[in-house]
C-alpha cells in the first residue's frame, strides 16, 4: 500500500508491540489493536478495521474503487467477518491468540 499511494499520503505505520499504554491513552484496546487495523485521521478520529482499509485506499488513486467497493453494505459484513477469521488464525499461529 506504501507503495501505491501518493506522494502527499503523509501514512506513518506504527508497529503496537509493548506499546499498551500509549493505546490505552488514546482510547485504542490493546487486544483489540492486535485484532484490527487502527488508523487515526487528519482530524485524529481513529478508523477500525474495514473502514481503516477504506481510509487508506482513498490515500491511494489506483485504489480508490477498491475502497469504494469494500465499503458497500453487502460486502462490508462479509469482508469484516473473513477479515476477523484470518487475524484469529494468524495469532493462533504465532501464539498470540
Amino acid at each position: 500500500m506504501t507503495r501505491l499511494a501518493a506522494d502527499n499520503a503523509n501514512v506513518h505505520w506504527v508497529d503496537i508491540t509493548d506499546r499498551d499504554e500509549e493505546l490505552r491513552q488514546q482510547s485504542i484496546d490493546p487486544e483489540r489493536a492486535l485484532r484490527e487495523l487502527h488508523v487515526k485521521d487528519a482530524n485524529g478520529q481513529i478508523h477500525i478495521e474495514i473502514d481503516a482499509y477504506q481510509l487508506l485506499m482513498r490515500r491511494a488513486p489506483i485504489l480508490r474503487p477498491v475502497g469504494w467497493l469494500i465499503g458497500l453494505p453487502v460486502i462490508k459484513p462479509i469482508l469484516s467477518r473473513l477479515y476477523r477469521r484470518m487475524v484469529d488464525k494468524r495469532l493462533e499461529r504465532t501464539g498470540r491468540g
